[in-house]
C-alpha cells in the first residue's frame, strides 16, 4: 500500500455505494461490464475500480480497450486470472504460439514505469515485455509456466522461499540504466512521513493506539533513504504473490512499481508475507530476528538498516487504516505488531 494509489483514488468524491452503475458510467458501458466470462462481477479489479468515479469511467471502457488492443496484438485471449486490485490481467497466445499474459491497467502514478523498468531489467529476475502501450496502460508480457506464486509454494519451508526470493531481489537491483524518470524512494517516503507526523499530532486517538509509532516511523522515513549507502532501482511491492514460478528462472519477479533509492526498502513485504511471522505468537520476536537477519545476509544488506525499514513500512500500513478502520481495532493491532518489530530493530 502506498500513498500515490490512496491519493489517485481519493481525488475523486467519496462514492464506493454507488456501484458500477453510478451516473458517470453509461447503460452501454454497463452491458459491456456484463459479459461475465471476461468481467465476472466476483473479478477483484470490477470489485476494487467500482469504488470510486475514475475507477469507474476506466471500468466503462474497459471492454472496448481490451477487444481493441487484442485486435491490434492479434491475441487469442482466455479467462482472466482472478486476482489484482488496479488492473485486468488474463493469458494470451501470440499469432505465432507464444503464450503471453496481457494486462491493462487503471492509469495511476505508481503503474507509470512499469514497462520501461522491465525494458531496463531484459528478463533478469523478472517478466520480459514483449509489447506495451504507454498511453493505455497495456502490457503484453511473458508468461510464467507454472505460475505459482512463491507464498503458495508451501511444500517449501518459509526460509528456503525467503533465500530463492532474495536471489531474485539481487537480479532486480543489479540493473544499470537511465532511471532520471523513476520516482525515488526518498520522495515517496518523504510524502509517507508527512502523513505520520500528521497521525501524530491528530487528538482524539483510543489509549490503546501507540501513537509514538507514528512519530518513530516519520523520523526513520525521512532518514533512512538520505543514508543509503547505495541506490538501485527497487521493485517496489516485492511480495510473494508478485514472485512466480518458471521454466527459464526458478522464479521472476512480476508487477513492479519500481522508484529509485535505497534497496533496504525492498525486503518487508517478502519477510511479512511469506508466512506470517506475529501468527507465532510469544515466537515472533525471535522469528522475526532470525528472519532478517537471514534476509539481509542473503542480500549483503545491513540487517540493522533492514530492520528499520521493516518498522517504516508496517507503520505506513497503519497510516491508512486509521482513516479506514472505524473501531481502530485493525490499526491497533498493526501498530502493537510495529512495536515488536521495533524491540527488535533496538528502537
Amino acid at each position: 500500500m502506498t500513498l500515490v494509489s490512496h491519493t489517485a483514488a481519493e481525488a475523486d468524491e467519496p462514492d464506493g455505494a454507488e456501484g458500477v452503475a453510478g451516473s458517470d458510467v453509461s447503460p452501454e458501458a454497463l452491458a459491456a461490464l456484463t459479459d461475465h466470462s471476461r468481467f465476472p462481477p466476483t473479478l477483484p479489479v470490477v470489485a476494487s475500480m467500482r469504488k470510486h468515479a475514475s475507477g469507474r469511467r476506466w471500468l466503462a471502457g474497459l471492454p472496448a480497450l481490451v477487444d481493441e488492443l487484442r485486435g491490434m496484438w492479434r491475441l487469442r485471449l482466455g479467462p482472466p486470472f482472478h486476482g489484482g486490485s488496479c488492473s485486468w490481467v488474463a493469458p494470451a497466445v501470440l499469432p505465432d504460439g507464444t503464450p503471453a499474459v496481457f494486462k491493462v491497467t487503471w492509469p495511476h502514478p505508481e503503474a507509470r514505469h512499469e514497462a520501461e523498468a522491465l525494458r531496463l531489467r531484459a528478463g533478469h529476475g523478472a517478466v520480459r515485455v514483449y509489447a506495451h502501450d504507454a498511453d493505455r496502460y497495456a502490457l503484453l508480457l511473458e508468461r510464467c509456466d507454472p505460475g505459482t506464486e512463491l507464498g503458495r509454494a508451501t511444500h517449501l519451508p518459509p526460509e528456503h522461499r525467503l533465500t530463492a526470493a532474495c536471489a531474485v531481489l539481487r537480479q532486480l537491483w543489479s540493473v544499470h540504466g537511465d532511471f532520471t524518470a523513476m520516482d525515488t524512494v526518498r520522495t515517496i517516503t518523504a510524502d509517507w512521513a508527512d502523513v505520520a507526523e500528521e497521525r501524530a499530532a491528530r487528538p482524539g486517538w483510543p489509549d490503546a493506539l501507540d501513537t509514538g509509532l507514528f512519530t518513530l516511523a516519520a523520523g526513520l522515513l525521512r532518514e533512512l533513504p538520505l543514508s543509503a549507502p547505495r541506490s538501485v532501482l527497487v521493485h517496489g511491492d516485492f511480495n510473494p504473490g508478485n514472485v512466480l514460478a518458471a521454466r527459464r528462472s526458478p522464479w521472476l519477479a512480476i508487477d513492479t512499481k519500481p522508484m529509485t533509492g535505497d534497496p533496504a526498502f525492498d525486503p518487508w513485504p517478502l519477510i511479512e508475507q511469506v508466512d506470517d511471522p506475529f501468527a507465532y505468537g510469544d515466537a515472533a520476536h525471535t522469528v522475526l530476528t532470525r528472519r532478517t537477519a537471514l534476509v539481509a545476509d542473503a542480500l549483503g544488506t545491513d540487517v540493522d538498516r533492514v530492520r528499520a525499514w521493516c518498522v517504516a513500512r508496517h507503520v505506513e500500513y497503519a497510516l491508512w487504516s486509521v482513516d479506514e478502520d472505524e473501531n481502530r481495532t485493525r490499526s491497533v493491532e498493526l501498530l502493537r505488531q510495529a512495536r515488536v518489530l521495533a524491540d527488535v530493530a533496538g528502537l
